[in-house]
């Protein structure tokens, strides 16, 4: 199977179209962040996924690239009937250490949990969350802004293994 670091516009178009769908219920209703907060779950589970350069994470999240690519540019192409595969500049979130890397299976695993213990509606919203999130992290835009990620897990994993070795303790 192929996998992608590039989005095109036909994936920028998918995810934008997923972002809508889930912001607008927030946005026309009480503006609650409970309303948000399984999507967000999602989202946050692929930015973590983003940071790994390889693994069964980071190959699930360059094969959502894939996946952006080519229903978006169906959906673009068939509507408009213009080519949407123009790809974007894209980004990566670089830097993750054997540390970090710990944090990121804890945070994805706790929303694989939660994903199972929810309701039908909560979890087509962790998923297209998590969808969401690894394409736009594609982006230079998204990747950038996301740029602190690598490093903030990295000094968790630091302090998860701190503490486990007793550092500072005695």
């Amino acid at each position: 199977m192929t996998t992608t670091s590039t989005l095109t516009l036909g994936g920028l178009l998918g995810a934008l179209i997923i972002l809508y769908a889930n912001l607008r219920p927030w946005w026309v209703g009480g503006r609650e962040m409970k309303q948000l907060s399984s999507f967000a779950k999602g989202f946050g589970a692929a930015a973590c996924a983003a940071a790994c350069p390889g693994g069964a994470l980071g190959w699930a999240h360059a094969r959502t690239g894939t996946v952006a690519n080519g229903s978006g540019e169906r959906i673009g192409e068939s509507a408009t009937g213009t080519s949407q595969a123009a790809g974007l500049t894209s980004g990566q979130l670089a830097g993750l250490s054997a540390t970090g890397a710990v944090i990121v299976v804890l945070c994805v695993f706790a929303v694989a949990l939660a994903w199972k213990t929810a309701g039908k509606a909560d979890k087509r919203r962790i998923v297209g969350g998590a969808y969401v999130g690894s394409a736009l992290c594609l982006t230079a835009g998204v990747a950038g802004m996301l740029a602190w990620l690598p490093g903030a897990l990295n000094g968790a994993g630091d302090a998860v293994v701190a503490a486990a070795q007793g550092a500072g303790i005695l």
